[in-house]
């Protein structure tokens, strides 16, 4: 399979030959001629398997077969939702990278937040034929009256499921509201939980359905998984030695807080290895920075909180540390997917202390997995792991879950009788 078998124009074809895209992904042969036919899509893919470009594509071929607008300011055609600051940013630069080689590329506009409204308003003064935006950077816009969206065609979620978890439900729902009954709709996640399940259900009208390994662990073939057994406050030193030992160049490190990510970095600098915090209470302008220069090799350690776990698509990724286990299971994909990408190898190593033991058996138990646990020289655990009582609990950490309270109470009731 090409991509002009796929029905692209040579102009995209060739861009996307130059970026190495050598072939489409399954994602990216399947979802390209549902788009270019047109109707609503439901699309589900595992992290790292090029959804990015499966909805670009075909949206930049759809804009190139359009006549230019005559209407000043230009209408708003389509409209690209996502989740974080940094995927908005990294989806209007596939648009461009992509789209250069187009006689008329469209004008893409950027609308997220953290950085000052106004030049984001005197972008859209003349209009804009694709806007990528956060919902709510999106809808403080709509409220001063610098973008309108009765003309949007097409509407992308893309990462549907952290749209979601990260609260976004209400902005949706404010979002559809404005929007035209005739707009068609693409839906994209990796995961489809149930309150994705129920949005596309609301959402969606008759749509083509794709499903590609969904929920499904990236390549096991380009991800060595390792699990380190190591008291929790001796990880940041083995995290140093491994970082030495493996003479890696670049190291993603997730950690559960934005406390963390500077706690940790503010060591790692003091060990002479050069580290950045990233999360979400950071200015734009400083999560911009930092994630350049890691791209860039500037940077030789990232510390993130899952703000990074999500779309992010970084060259050459040598390793992924959880310095701290995600609290779902879902995390733990996205989260390891940001190695081994594009055919490319990595390793995706998991610090296991002995109070988190119990939650790591219950990551690998939802993914089937069985990771040898590792103990390394000079980092021995002392402390010993008790493992649950409930192994059938849930797998976001120590607190009970609602289900678990209901079937306590029903228990409770049954010995009462």
């Amino acid at each position: 399979m090409t991509f002009s078998a796929l029905g692209l124009c040579d102009d995209l074809v060739r861009a996307a030959d130059e970026l190495g895209f050598e072939q489409p992904t399954p994602v990216q042969a399947a979802a390209i001629p549902v788009i270019l036919r047109g109707g609503d899509l439901w699309a589900s893919a595992k992290t790292g398997s090029g959804k990015t470009a499966a909805f670009v594509l075909p949206l930049l071929q759809s804009f190139s077969a359009r006549p230019p607008s005559s209407h000043r300011p230009i209408p708003v055609w389509a409209l690209l939702l996502v989740p974080t600051r940094e995927l908005a940013l990294q989806t209007a630069e596939a648009i461009r990278v992509l789209g250069a080689r187009l006689s008329r590329p469209p004008k893409t506009c950027v609308a997220l937040g953290g950085l000052s409204i106004n030049p984001q308003m005197m972008a859209l003064r003349g209009g804009a034929d694709m806007v990528v935006a956060t919902p709510g950077r999106l809808l403080d816009l709509v409220a001063h009256n610098a973008i309108v969206l009765s003309s949007v065609e097409t509407l992308v979620l893309d990462e549907a499921d952290r749209l979601l978890s990260s609260g976004f439900a209400a902005e949706l729902a404010s979002v559809r509201a404005l929007l035209p009954a005739r707009c068609r709709k693409l839906l994209f996640s990796a995961t489809f939980p149930p309150a994705v399940r129920a949005l596309a259900a609301d959402l969606l009208n008759e749509p083509a359905q794709i499903n590609i390994d969904a929920g499904a662990l990236p390549d096991a073939a380009a991800i060595v998984q390792r699990a380190i057994s190591v008291d929790a406050d001796r990880r940041t030193g083995l995290l140093e030695r491994l970082v030495r030992t493996n003479d890696w160049s670049r190291v993603l490190v997730f950690v559960a807080t934005k406390y963390a990510t500077e706690h940790v970095a503010m060591k790692l600098r003091r060990a002479d290895l050069s580290a950045a915090a990233l999360h979400g209470e950071l200015s734009q302008g400083t999560r911009t920075a930092a994630l350049a220069d890691f791209k860039r090799r500037h940077l030789r350690i990232l510390v993130a909180t899952d703000l990074a776990a999500r779309g992010l698509d970084i060259d050459d990724l040598a390793a992924v540390v959880n310095y701290d286990l995600p609290r779902s299971s879902a995390d733990y994909l996205h989260r390891i997917g940001r190695t081994g990408r594009a055919g490319d190898s990595g390793v995706a190593i998991s610090f296991v202390s002995a109070s988190t033991e119990a939650h790591f058996d219950l990551i690998e138990r939802r993914h089937r997995l069985r990771i040898a646990r590792e103990v390394i020289t000079d980092f021995r655990p002392t402390a010993v792991a008790v493992l649950p009582q409930h192994p059938h609990g849930g797998v976001k950490g120590k607190r009970r879950t609602k289900k678990d309270k209901l079937r306590e109470a029903a228990a409770r009731q049954r010995n009462k009788q």
